[in-house]
């Protein structure tokens, strides 16, 4: 959809361009050279500012350079209008009005596009017999079609805002699932282990203690008999504490795929991973507390830093596991801890850790994390 939209408005601003050629080549009475150059020239100014937007959506620009592009798109198109004396420049408004929606806010943007087609008005009553009420009949039409592709657009707009915001949310249910599936293999594999070991085990170690006694106890053919099952049941039980061995070696969360099952599917900004494939974390506690600061910085990124990019690396350091987040978004002067931050800090806290960020206007938010080595860390 938002390509369809992006060369629309270029198909729209090719076809504007049709009385220009017409005025060059085709009419008897042809405009003078140097109102139809100028009129090149603000046409073509008209397609790069434009297109300077275009080719990023669905990102918005900051504000400045937002109402910079439309200064530049609406003068243009006004005084192509006033030069050519028709009311092309309506055409090449309806363009304008396409774009609004992604350059400003719903209020800002509908006073634009009344006051851009006021505007219009005021050129179209300059062309010779039309005259002011032939003007405003032509732009209060041109207002009717404008505010149907502003409001076509801003439909769009808030539905792709819709699909992000669930991809999103679908990638955060997804990494919750891959931990909350870690964890209940861990507790499962524990609490058998634990069941061999105080079940199995004891039993075995109570039969194995029988034996011994009864080895002492008989003698010739049985003797023999007796210390082979007592054979048996040691090797058995060496079996059995091996398994349960194992069993608890196998309880670790495995950091780089619940991290990158949270940032699958998310358009933007695009996530830069660094995890090692060997760093894993035996408390669950721990494995939730990364997921959520993680999950956190890169809903922080959306929606307030306006980033295109988020690196995220993990490392273990001598003392302590450290999570670096950084962003290329517009950044802050001044940091303000939200419920979202404030709430990863005391999770942090609660395990012993400490949480840092760092920011100025202009070069994006870094943000470290760093939780005590324990024995959750492998």
């Amino acid at each position: 959809p938002i390509d369809l939209l992006k060369y629309a408005g270029v198909v729209t601003w090719v076809c504007a361009a049709i009385p220009l050629l017409f005025h060059a080549w085709i009419y008897p009475n042809p405009l003078a050279p140097h109102i139809l150059m100028a009129w090149a020239l603000l046409h073509l100014v008209f397609g790069a500012a434009y297109w300077h937007q275009a080719k990023i959506l669905p990102s918005r620009k900051s504000v400045g350079d937002s109402l910079l592009l439309l200064f530049l798109m609406t003068g243009s198109a006004l005084l192509i209008g006033h030069l050519s004396q028709t009311a092309v420049a309506g055409i090449l408004l309806l363009i304008v009005a396409g774009m609004l929606p992604w350059m400003l806010p719903l209020a800002p943007g509908m006073a634009w596009l009344i006051c851009q087609n006021v505007a219009l008005a005021a050129v179209i009553s300059i062309i010779p017999g039309v005259g002011s009420t032939g003007a405003v009949m032509l732009a209060g039409m041109f207002l009717g079609v404008s505010l149907t592709a502003y409001v076509a657009s801003l439909v769009g707009l808030r539905n792709i805002r819709a699909r992000i915001a669930l991809s999103r949310v679908n990638s955060e249910l997804r990494a919750t699932q891959s931990l909350l599936a870690e964890n209940t293999r861990i507790a499962e594999r524990v609490r058998i282990a634990r069941e061999l070991h105080d079940l199995v085990g004891h039993h075995l170690t109570a039969l194995t203690l029988n034996l011994e006694v009864v080895t002492h106890m008989v003698d010739g053919k049985v003797l023999g008999h007796v210390q082979q099952a007592h054979s048996l049941a040691k090797l058995l039980l060496a079996d059995v504490r091996e398994v349960v061995s194992e069993m608890r070696k196998d309880d670790r969360v495995d950091l780089q795929q619940v991290l990158i099952a949270l940032t699958t599917g998310v358009p933007e900004p695009i996530v830069h991973l660094d995890i090692p494939p060997s760093l894993t974390l035996t408390d669950p506690e721990q494995a939730q507390t990364v997921l959520r600061c993680v999950q956190e910085v890169v809903t922080n990124s959306v929606k307030h830093a306006k980033a295109k990019n988020l690196w995220i690396s993990v490392e273990m350091l001598e003392d302590c596991m450290q999570l670096v987040a950084a962003d290329d978004g517009i950044g802050a002067d001044k940091v303000k801890m939200g419920n979202g931050l404030a709430g990863m800090k005391e999770r942090v806290e609660t395990l012993g850790g400490s949480l840092d960020i760092q920011s100025s206007h202009g070069l994006g938010f870094v943000l470290t994390v760093k939780l005590p080595q324990n024995k959750g860390v492998m």
